[in-house]
C-alpha cells in the first residue's frame, strides 16, 4: 500500500541497503524494491536511481528522498547505500554512518541513525538475505553536511550531517493544513479515553515522553501549532495538559508566540533576556544572553554564571520560564475558547535532561 504522504529518511535509508543486497544476489529486478516500514504496518516500493558494483562483494545503490507534500529539506536528497557481504557461519549486522550521516557529540560520535531507522535497515536486511553472512551497511548523505546548518540539529548535539530520525515510516507534512486536521483528529480521538494529554512539539518529546513513563496512549503530536492544539483541546473538554519539550521552543509560548515555526517568528533570545531582566540579573549577563548564538549556549552561560558565583539563576529563570508558558496558553485558550485547561510544562535541554517544570 503506498501513501500519498511520502517516506522519511529511515526508508530510503533502507531501500538503498536492500537494493545492494539484492543486486549482489542478482535478485534485483525493475529498479525498485519494496520495504516493510514495520510503523505503519505499510509496504512501500522505492525506486532505485543508480547502483553499481564496486568490487565482487561490495555495491553502491543509491535512492532519493521522496516526503510527498511535506516541505521538507531532504526532497529530492540523493541517500547512498554501501553494502558489502561476507559468507559467515552465522549473520551479523553492522550499520554505520558515512559522509552526511551526524554524529551524537555525547555519545562519542555514534553516528545519528535511531532505533526505528536501525530496526527498519535490520528488518528488511534479514528478510532479503538469502545466506548467513556478516553485512557491512555504511549510509551516506553526500548533501547531508550542507541540509544540516538550516535544521536544528546541532541544538541536540548532532553534528556535521542529518540524524535518521523518526518513529514511523511515513513523512508527514508538518506545515500542512492537511496536517494539522489530522493532529487535531488524533487529540479528538485520544481525549475520549483520557482528560489529561502530553503535547509533544516533534520526535524528540514523544521518544522522552515514553521514557519518562507517560502512557503513549495520551501523547499528542503537535508540530509548531501550539495554539491551534490548545484550543482544539479545550473544544475537546480536555482537562489538563503537560507541554513536555525543548526549551528552546517552548520558550517562544513564554513571549505569546503560539505557532513556533522560526519562518513565522522567532525571539527566542529576546525573551530569554527580557525575562533575565525582569527577575534581576546582572546587566552584563544579560548582553551575553542577548548575543548568544542559540538559546542552548544561552543556557549554558547561566550555568557558568551560576558555577562562578555559587548561585542558581538558571533555576529560577527556567522556573519562571515554564510558568510563564503555562500561564500564557491558559490565557491563550479563554481568549478562544470557553473550556479552561490546566496547563503543565516540561522543558528539557538537548541532553534531553530536565531542567524545568510546572505542575
Amino acid at each position: 500500500m503506498l501513501s500519498s504522504f511520502g517516506y522519511t529518511l529511515p526508508v530510503f535509508a533502507t531501500a538503498s541497503a536492500v537494493a545492494g543486497i539484492r543486486y549482489l544476489d542478482n535478485n534485483l529486478e525493475d529498479n525498485s524494491v519494496e520495504i516493510d516500514l514495520i510503523n505503519p504496518p505499510e509496504k512501500a516500493i522505492i525506486p532505485i536511481e543508480q547502483i553499481a558494483k564496486i568490487s565482487s562483494n561490495q555495491v553502491l545503490a543509491i535512492t532519493r528522498s521522496q516526503p510527498g507534500t511535506n516541505l521538507d529539506i531532504t526532497r529530492n536528497t540523493p541517500i547512498w547505500g554501501l553494502v558489502t557481504l561476507t559468507p559467515s557461519q552465522e549473520t551479523k549486522i553492522i550499520i554505520e554512518g558515512g559522509e552526511g550521516v551526524g554524529k551524537i557529540i555525547d555519545l562519542g560520535g555514534k553516528s545519528a541513525i535511531y532505533n526505528y531507522a536501525h530496526k527498519l535497515l535490520e528488518f528488511n536486511i534479514l528478510n532479503n538475505l538469502k545466506n548467513h553472512s556478516l553485512v557491512e551497511v555504511k549510509i551516506i548523505l553526500p548533501e547531508g553536511k550542507k541540509l544540516a546548518e538550516k535544521t536544528s540539529n546541532s541544538a541536540f548535539g548532532v553534528i556535521e550531517g542529518l540524524s535518521l530520525l523518526g518513529t514511523s515510516g511515513i513523512s508527514q507534512p508538518l506545515t500542512s493544513k492537511e496536517q494539522l486536521e489530522l493532529y487535531q483528529e488524533e487529540l479528538i480521538n485520544k481525549s475520549k479515553n483520557h482528560d489529561q494529554l502530553i503535547f509533544c512539539i516533534g520526535e524528540n518529546g514523544l521518544d522522552l515522553a515514553v521514557k519518562l513513563g507517560f502512557n503513549p496512549s495520551q501523547l499528542v503530536k503537535t508540530a509548531n501549532w501550539l495554539g491551534s492544539m490548545l484550543v482544539t483541546a479545550s473544544h475537546a473538554k480536555v482537562k489538563s495538559i503537560i507541554l513536555l519539550g525543548y526549551h528552546g521552543k517552548l520558550i517562544k509560548l513564554a513571549g505569546n508566540i503560539f505557532h513556533t515555526h522560526h519562518h513565522l517568528a522567532d525571539g527566542r533570545l529576546e525573551i530569554l533576556t527580557a525575562i533575565a531582566s525582569f527577575l534581576g540579573l546582572n546587566q552584563d549577563v544579560c548582553r551575553l544572553l542577548f548575543t548568544a548564538k542559540t538559546t542552548e549556549s544561552a543556557l549554558e552561560i547561566l550555568r557558568e554564571f551560576d558555577r562562578n558565583n555559587n548561585s542558581n539563576w538558571t533555576e529560577k529563570i527556567y522556573n519562571y520560564i515554564a510558568e510563564k508558558i503555562a500561564k500564557n496558553s491558559e490565557k491563550y485558550i479563554l481568549n478562544h475558547s470557553d473550556f479552561p485547561v490546566k496547563i503543565g510544562v516540561i522543558l528539557f535541554n538537548r541532553q534531553r535532561n530536565i531542567i524545568a517544570k510546572y505542575q
